[in-house]
């Protein structure tokens, strides 16, 4: 069942992105143009051009996103300790693993590196308190190396202390991450408590803004107390009114369109 959720839920996001419409757009203008029908085809070739519009006018995209970011608010982790944690939990899906990690010898980073560099700063903060990285890969056909392996090399480069690092390498989505590292994590709450009667401690959790308020409910759902850690922030306090461009509101689009619609679906499913 999780596998058809897997393979349904990236069906559900290429048909969303509004970018691929414009292919789905300019498809039927093709069509109604060799049908001889011009009226058609001017109108299918104009919402094209609005989708276009749409995708590449900043604010349409960012109004969405900053809501998403700002569902969760930051938490000052000067105001505690490293007793006050459980340990830490960095979610993948900042990392290029598969056949081009294997091929080149190098782990590539995305746009998502604040998951990455903000992990390795709370490994050297706190390395005492065990991690663990979550994610094999989000593709419908993954090869090669996964986003644990990954991070696990990228660990190795940087020197980090790997004394209380753990891996999770089979989760495909936020979802499977919790329901995978469930079990670690309640293992090493336990190990670290001094009192068995005590609850546990929370664990920090490192994701993107966008993606921190689902994550929150997912493992809340799953009785994992987390304190989160948003990074990755695309949007500031004020909406970029005069900006056009493309390829960023095709990466806010794709953010607001993964993290919105999967809310409702797993509100839907149950998950959160």
């Amino acid at each position: 069942m999780d596998t058809l959720f897997f393979v349904f839920s990236k069906i559900v996001q290429f048909c969303i992105e509004p970018l691929n419409w414009v292919i789905v757009f300019v498809a039927f203008s093709l069509l109604f143009l060799g049908l001889r029908k011009p009226h058609l085809c001017k109108r299918f070739l104009l919402l094209a051009l609005a989708d276009l519009l749409l995708v590449g006018w900043l604010p349409t995209s960012e109004v969405f996103l900053r809501a998403l970011e700002d569902s969760v608010p930051k938490i000052q982790l000067t105001q505690m300790s490293e007793a006050d944690f459980g340990g830490i939990i960095i979610l993948g899906g900042a990392i290029e693993g598969g056949d081009i990690a294997l091929d080149r010898g190098e782990v590539s980073i995305y746009s998502s590196a604040e998951r990455v560099t903000k992990a390795f700063e709370l490994i050297r903060k706190y390395p005492d308190l065990p991690f663990i990285f979550s994610g094999f890969s989000g593709r419908l056909s993954p090869v090669g190396m996964s986003e644990a392996d990954a991070f696990k090399q990228l660990v190795a480069e940087q020197g980090l202390p790997d004394k209380n690092a753990h891996y999770e390498n089979q989760s495909r989505n936020t979802y499977e991450n919790a329901i995978l590292m469930k079990p670690m994590i309640l293992e090493l709450g336990a190990r670290g408590a001094k009192d068995a009667d005590a609850p546990p401690k929370p664990w920090l959790l490192i994701t993107s803004a966008s993606h921190m308020y689902r994550s929150v409910k997912i493992f809340q759902k799953q009785g994992i107390a987390v304190i989160p850690v948003p990074v990755d922030y695309q949007t500031g306090n004020r909406l970029r009114w005069s900006r056009f461009d493309l390829e960023d509101g095709v990466q806010d689009w794709h953010k607001v369109m993964h993290d919105g619609v999967g809310l409702l679906v797993y509100w839907i499913t149950g998950k959160i």
